[in-house]
């Protein structure tokens, strides 16, 4: 679906957790439909569920953040983070609480204020799959 798009860049600060903060800013912003459109920063602790995992995974150290991707919504948001250590080692899987900023995360979100993401159940696999809608006009 087409749609017009705006944007918020944000940066969070040294003990911020990641995914509190971008679902504070989408709750506050009351964000139907959004994306991530780029995120650069780094990290102390690194909380994710890896791809088939029931259950968390974590690290400590420093890690710098290479991706941060998803979809955004009041109605349920998926994002992906992949970070690497000092070695280069990299790793990845959907981003959960417990991701510390360590410097900074400069973050920009776009938003397309025409579109409402909501999830539903996908019968292929059961898991809670994107909708995208177009909003009424009024």
């Amino acid at each position: 679906m087409e749609a017009t798009m705006h944007t918020y860049s944000i940066r969070l600060k040294p003990g911020q957790d990641l995914k509190q903060e971008l679902d504070a800013l989408v709750k506050q912003k009351r964000i139907g439909a959004g994306v991530m459109l780029t995120c650069v920063g780094s990290l102390t602790d690194v909380t994710i569920r890896l791809a088939n995992q029931e259950g968390p995974t974590q690290w400590h150290g420093h890690f710098e953040i290479v991706s941060l991707v998803g979809t955004l919504s009041v109605n349920g948001s998926h994002v992906h983070v992949a970070v690497s250590d000092s070695t280069g080692r990299t790793v990845g899987g959907h981003l959960l609480e417990g991701c510390k900023i360590y410097t900074t995360a400069e973050i920009v979100i776009g938003v397309m204020p025409d579109l409402n993401y909501t999830r539903e159940t996908d019968p292929t696999f059961g898991y809670s799959e994107l909708v995208i809608q177009q909003k009424q006009r009024e």
